[in-house]
């Protein structure tokens, strides 16, 4: 990439961003949009504005999220989101910290050393020549065996050690946000449950459900309350899901027809194209009729006859219910397995009943298809990540040469391509991985989005930082390689600052275009409006069309993760990307600060459980870079490079350190933040329907809230036709 392209994309990006950026302030104060730029606080029966329509300032949701505490975060998105934020602000410091010493000792000793301009290697170089101005700013200008290297050596032992601080000092807040959560004076339902998974098969003449009883009455006779006996439920849930179906095109049947005086009519066949012309009135009032008496019937059933070896038992205080989740209930590990209970909403019924080692045996399988995957997936990462860089290209398609030959079109390809092949790539995997996540038999949502986390972790760092940054250089020197095959360690050292360029524009690009789309919610604004003018008739559907969701942790932090990854491993390497690194998460502390006390609606809560997979993470991230800077270090021919040896080690022990320290105060609930007295006796019956499923029961605790939202969304609309 020349260095106009390099200026082009920046100068882009940012002029997109400030574009995207004009839009969100004038349309976030058109009433008619309020429910896609304030759906968090209409849920919640607040005023959108809060007092901000009074002013013309554009800038005026930037100083309501600076301004705004960590209880703000907590109360309107729950403590996962304060986590979450807890990790941009972190990093954000790790940083801004680095670059205080980094950037005014690195750069000035990179300016001036003369290795690019002495080399006849340009393999040395970002861009093969083409590139000296950033060049010269970066690790590949220093000559081999220069003493100005110990400089650099220097930095990586900064740089780790401001991450251990930042980390050591972020768990324990993190630990004591999640504590303070769990002490609430209020009722939290799954506080007083477990989860029950690997019942044995009940004795002759006893039911799954008085089998449970009596064990947990025997162990706990004065705080067992009674069990949720965990029920076959696929048939009752297609019942209740066509009933739920059938209920809404009728209520669209009626909105019609109270807008047209029409009765509206439809066909019973194939998608409604084919068949029988009927009433649709009179035709879904019938099945639905229908649906009900088959629902009772079958929920009869279910509870008779298709209990299965897992369940939900309750306690009469949270004390008990936590002890009973740490304690072991059976000598033998496939049987008897007791875990907290998950919270209600998220629950994943369908994999509670699968068996102890039939999980076991999941996991491993499940890992084993990952590993291939990211194998494979490499392959043609690799390759497009290779061929789109321009020189390849011309090489691999000779006949674009004179199209490429047009400055600006070789500039925007230069500037844009290889970046954008890379995020389409990306964009494919998420609910793969979670399909995969949720086949390993895990119990809940959020465990589930803990898993698919990683597991994308470890496919953007294996196969964008790593494949991306080896692809090219492999491309460029395989038949250097196919003469001497041992010289690929050298090869893939000197990869490293090749590409740095490249991930420069690509922070950029994820920072400038992705944050300027979140905040301007342009797409789901467009969407909105043209299904609310076109598709929606009734009030159900139009809340369909705008309400958010939660923040996407199982994608988002995975992505974090990359950038985390890119700019710690580069930032000795090419100290300029720390910049474009504080950029990222400053921008994205401050944009997502405004869409969580705006605009998402969490739709679980697991009180920060997500943390000890952040910190892993970030730590695997800080290990490659200093395993990255000894091989670099080494490929310099410095031979105090093995000074990093024992940073490597002091990572892994204070990764063990924080794990011994503060983890096992995620993994259950502490009986000193258990044994907080709650501000009313709780409704144990409350808590109990709580965890029914929903084809099992008709009540709906949500119907509530959404209508007052609805009627809220209904004045705001009235006030913009006006």
């Amino acid at each position: 990439m020349e260095f106009e392209a390099f200026l082009l994309s920046l100068g882009t990006s940012a002029f997109i961003f400030l574009v995207l950026m004009s839009l969100f302030t004038w349309l976030s104060r058109r009433p008619g949009n309020v429910s896609i730029y304030y759906p968090n606080r209409i849920l919640k029966g607040m005023d959108p504005w809060e007092g901000s329509s009074l002013t013309r300032n554009p800038f005026a949701w930037i100083r309501e999220a600076l301004t705004s505490s960590e209880q703000d975060v907590v109360n309107l998105s729950g403590v996962d989101t304060a986590v979450y934020f807890v990790f941009l602000s972190t990093v954000l410091g790790i940083f801004a910290l680095s670059s205080l010493l980094i950037l005014p000792i690195l750069l000035p000793l990179a300016a001036t050393d003369k290795s690019i301009k002495n080399s006849r290697d340009v393999t040395d170089t970002t861009s093969k020549g083409t590139f000296s101005q950033l060049d010269n700013l970066s690790m590949a200008n220093i000559t081999r065996k220069s003493s100005r290297l110990w400089a650099f050596l220097g930095a990586v032992y900064w740089i780790s050690l401001v991450t251990y601080f930042m980390l050591w000092k972020a768990y324990k807040h993190v630990s004591t946000l999640r504590a303070q959560a769990l002490m609430s004076a209020d009722t939290i339902p799954e506080q007083f449950a477990i989860l029950v998974r690997d019942i044995p098969s009940p004795p002759n003449g006893q039911t799954h459900k008085e089998f449970i009883d009596s064990f947990f009455r025997d162990i706990y006779p004065e705080t067992f309350y009674r069990s949720l006996v965990v029920t076959e439920n696929r048939k009752v849930n297609k019942i209740w899901e066509g009933l739920e179906g059938y209920k809404k095109k009728l209520a669209r049947a009626e909105a019609i027809f109270a807008a047209t005086s029409n009765r509206p009519t439809n066909k019973t066949g194939l998608l409604g194209l084919a068949g029988k012309k009927v009433d649709s009135i009179e035709y879904y009032t019938d099945l639905i009729n229908e649906s009900v008496a088959k629902l009772e019937t079958e929920q009869k059933k279910v509870l008779a006859e298709k209990q299965q070896t897992a369940a939900i038992v309750f306690f009469t205080d949270r004390v008990t219910a936590a002890l009973a989740a740490q304690s072991l209930h059976s000598q033998m590990v496939d049987t008897w397995t007791v875990t907290e209970a998950p919270e209600p909403r998220q629950i994943l019924w369908e994999n509670l009943n699968i068996k102890f080692f039939t999980r076991l045996i999941r996991q491993y399988l499940i890992y084993f298809i990952v590993a291939i995957t990211i194998l494979f997936y490499m392959i043609p990462i690799a390759f497009v990540s290779a061929i789109t860089t321009l020189a390849n290209l011309q090489k691999a398609i000779p006949f674009i040469k004179p199209v490429v030959k047009i400055t600006f079109i070789r500039t925007v390809l230069e500037s844009y391509l290889p970046q954008i092949a890379l995020i389409i790539f990306l964009a494919m995997l998420p609910k793969f991985l979670m399909f995969l996540s949720k086949s390993e038999g895990i119990p809940s949502r959020s465990h589930a989005v803990r898993a698919a986390s990683g597991k994308y972790f470890y496919f953007s760092v294996l196969n964008v930082f790593i494949g991306v940054t080896l692809a090219g250089s492999l491309f460029d020197n395989l038949k250097a390689l196919q003469q001497k095959p041992n010289s690929i360690v050298t090869v893939l050292a000197t990869s490293l600052p090749k590409n740095a360029t490249f991930f420069l524009t690509y922070v950029a690009l994820k920072f400038f275009i992705g944050y300027g789309l979140e905040l301007s919610r342009i797409i789901p604004l467009i969407i909105f409006h043209l299904k609310k003018k076109y598709l929606y008739k009734t009030e159900a559907e139009v809340k369909e069309a705008w309400y958010p969701g939660d923040l996407r942790y199982a994608t988002r932090v995975p992505s974090d993760m990359l950038i985390l990854t890119i700019t710690f491993c580069y930032s000795v390497i090419a100290p300029l990307i720390l910049v474009f690194g504080v950029i990222y998460f400053g921008l994205g502390w401050l944009i997502l600060r405004n869409q969580a006390l705006k605009v998402y609606v969490p739709s679980y809560e697991s009180y920060g459980r997500m943390w000890p997979h952040i910190h892993t993470r970030i730590l695997a991230a800080l290990f490659l870079f200093q395993v990255v800077m000894f091989g670099y270090l080494g490929v310099k021919l410095f031979v105090w490079a093995t000074l990093l040896v024992p940073l490597i080690v002091i990572s892994l022990i204070f990764g063990y350190v924080c794990r011994r320290k503060f983890y096992s105060g995620f993994q259950h609930t502490a009986l000193e933040v258990a044994c907080r007295e709650l501000k009313e006796r709780p409704d144990l019956e409350e808590i109990f329907r709580s965890f029914i499923p929903h084809s099992l029961s008709t009540h709906k605790p949500e119907d509530h809230q959404f209508k007052g939202a609805m009627s809220r969304y209904q004045d705001y609309a009235a006030i913009s036709a006006a």
